[in-house]
């Protein structure tokens, strides 16, 4: 099942940078103060009435499902101090049993098989957002916890068992720290073994049932991936044909019997090219393809399949909303479900008698929460509620999807840029309305209308009004909206940005003079760049872990990451790309920047490095600006403990009040 997440990925190398500007004036002194592992610069003290107005926002929570334990409950992530940490539930809207307790959150876990001797499950951690993650061990009898892996500098997860639970496969940089291998563990002896050793970024896709072979993953790019068969007995690897030569690959498993595989494609069918990923079912014996969701034309997510082969959940994506199809196996026969939420969820998990289905379903207007779907009786049951601060949730305010023409066309008609509308309630007569910008990470990444504190409490508290673009470049709108950012094309979607500030000037209820932008990752490099073309329209933004040059970039991010993100920005030792960023990277920029500027950054991130953020800071405030600057020592790639997350969102809402929502300069 693939998982969206609103900060994403990272970008791009080497390159020298161009001298500094000269400068006119001196920069303004830094106010500096180091508060444990929080080091923050010219951001002023937080008011006690602002914090106290945050407090219920930020007390907000959801809740994630992650499997079936043996004995019927639900493993659920969720968090109820610092961090997200695993816990139980057992019945509908049952008690929460905490299970781990560390200071770092936990993710990826993985419940042993129902059918296996193992009563436990597996999860990763790793150490001040660093994201050298560790496997580890939860003994539910003993409560014991042991370490999986090396415990070293090296990425490990991906956490799969066989349907016995006698091998765990699982994915690490273990080897040589660049290429991300398949490895497979002997879970009664704890031997582990390197399988797929070719080079590149692999996964782990399924055990076939007799484990005598194991399904894997290449992936290349969000556009690019290459599936194989491993014969865990010979070591050779199998790599499938791809129709095309090149395609997308989502979700790869065995059929209940082993005979087939059911998989996600966007390879071409009957020799014509296909936009979007579609779940298909291939039978090696006869040669037979099948395509399950045919005639819907949005992405396949993610599917399941239950243990008795009775049952397959599958996800659309249908204009960034979740439709859950469940199947009967083998009539591919539709099973009448009970009305869900309009909301975004994945294909879920199957209990192991296969008659229900637990999924995590998360709205505009109500963080996740787990519900569990029972089959046979076309009922659902809540089994999490969790917490909004003591909120009126009823006063939410849920965004309305728009699409704006931007710069170029399609087909003689204007391309149109999709965005979500938060747009506060019972807003005056004659009022504009000030507007934050919100661009998402990835690049491909896709902002999805799922619940946002911070948008609530600006449209709520604030009555300012929120744009959530997916400009060109995200997942989600099919093969050719993905690639129309790539390497040269880079900026193309900062013009996306352009577009929108002359359709926010169109519109009578919003108040052009007073518009920020904020984005995390590459959203932050959008920031940056948005700021560098558009000072003029835009007041103020916030760039969070975000590129200030993609060579420096591209030469310091890890090295697992690198051939993965020059595939999407560019080659930097290509003379002619490393002209072109030498070009676009907002810091050779700087000097254009005269909007108000806040940049937060961890400095344990392995995907942005701290530096990136540095340079940015220390040339925007050699043209007199005063930058807010916030670096967390124990923190990555995005801000995980809720301590620091909270100061982090109240810096951000006193910089807007500050810089966006007073009505003069």
């Amino acid at each position: 099942m693939s998982h969206r997440t609103t900060l994403a990925a990272a970008l791009l190398g080497t390159v020298c940078i161009l001298p500094a500007l000269a400068q006119t004036t001196s920069p303004p002194a830094v106010v500096r103060q180091e508060v444990g592992n929080r080091i923050s610069e010219n951001i002023p003290a937080i008011p006690p009435e602002l914090l106290e107005r945050l407090n219920r926002y930020q007390n907000t929570r959801g809740a994630g499902v992650a499997g079936w334990t043996k004995n019927g409950c639900l493993l659920i992530g969720t968090r109820f101090a610092e961090t997200n940490q695993v816990h139980r539930v057992c019945q509908p809207m049952g008690m929460r049993e905490q299970l781990t307790f560390y200071s770092e959150p936990v993710g990826g876990v993985s419940p042993a098989p129902v059918e296996s001797s193992l009563d436990g499950f597996v999860f990763s951690k790793d150490k001040g957002g660093d994201e050298f993650s560790q496997l580890y061990w939860f003994d539910n009898a003993s409560r014991d916890v042991r370490l999986l892996t090396d415990g070293k500098r090296t990425q490990n997860s991906g956490a799969l068992f066989s349907r016995d639970g006698k091998w765990m496969a699982y994915r690490s940089t273990a080897r040589n720290g660049t290429d991300t291998d398949v490895w497979v563990r002997d879970v009664a002896s704890g031997q582990a073994r390197a399988v797929v050793t070719a080079g590149g970024s692999w996964s782990a896709m399924d055990f076939s049932p007799d484990n005598k072979t194991l399904l894997v993953m290449k992936g290349v790019s969000a556009a690019e991936s290459y599936p194989g068969e491993v014969n865990l007995e010979t070591g050779a690897l199998t790599m499938f044909p791809v129709d095309g030569g090149k395609a997308s690959f989502g979700g790869f498993a065995y059929s209940h019997d082993g005979k087939s595989v059911y998989f996600i494609s966007d390879e071409p069918l009957d020799g014509v090219a296909q936009e979007f990923k579609t779940l298909r079912h291939h039978d090696p014996a006869t040669g037979k393809l099948s395509v399950i969701s045919k005639g819907i034309a949005w992405d396949v997510e993610g599917f399941s399949l239950a243990d008795d082969g009775r049952h397959l959940a599958y996800v659309t994506n249908e204009d960034g909303i979740s439709r859950l199809r469940v199947l009967a196996l083998p009539s591919y026969r539709e099973v009448k479900l009970p009305v869900l939420p309009v909301g975004v969820f994945g294909a879920g998990a199957f209990s192991a008698d296969g008659n229900r289905l637990a999924l995590s379903i998360n709205s505009a207007t109500s963080p996740s929460d787990v519900f569990v779907i029972d089959l046979p009786k076309a009922t659902m049951a809540r089994w999490t509620q969790s917490e909004v601060g003591g909120l009126d949730a009823s006063k939410f305010v849920a965004p309305t999807l728009i699409r704006y023409p931007t710069f170029d066309n399609v087909d003689g008609r204007r391309r149109t840029i999709p965005a979500f509308y938060y747009r506060p309630a019972n807003v005056p007569a004659g009022r504009k309305l000030p507007v934050v910008i919100n661009i998402h990470g990835g690049p491909e990444g896709q902002s999805l209308p799922t619940f946002n504190p911070t948008a609530q409490f600006m449209a709520n508290e604030l009555g300012v009004a929120m744009l959530v673009p997916n400009v060109r470049g995200s997942t989600g709108y099919g093969k050719t909206w993905l690639s129309l950012d790539n390497a040269e094309k880079r900026e193309d979607s900062v013009k996306d940005i352009g577009a929108l500030l002359d359709w926010i000037a169109q519109q009578p209820e919003l108040d052009a003079s007073r518009v920020g932008v904020v984005g995390g990752s590459y959203g932050g490099y959008m920031v940056l760049a948005s700021l560098v073309h558009y000072s003029d329209r835009i007041r103020a933004g916030i760039d969070v872990v975000g590129i200030s040059h993609f060579g420096t970039f591209l030469k310091n991010t890890e090295s697992y990451r690198r051939d993965l993100r020059r595939v999407e920005y560019g080659d930097e030792r290509d003379p002619k790309m490393a002209e072109i960023f030498e070009r676009i990277s907002p810091l050779n920029n700087a000097a254009k920047i005269q909007a108000k500027l806040f940049v937060a950054q961890g400095r344990n991130d392995p995907r942005v490095p701290y530096t990136e953020a540095e340079q940015i800071v220390k040339a925007v405030r050699a043209n007199g600006q005063p930058v807010w600057y916030l670096l967390y020592a124990d923190e990555g790639h995005g801000f995980r403990k809720k301590s620091n997350n909270d100061y982090f969102g109240a810096a951000s809402v006193l910089f807007w009040q500050q810089n966006l929502l007073n009505s003069d300069d």
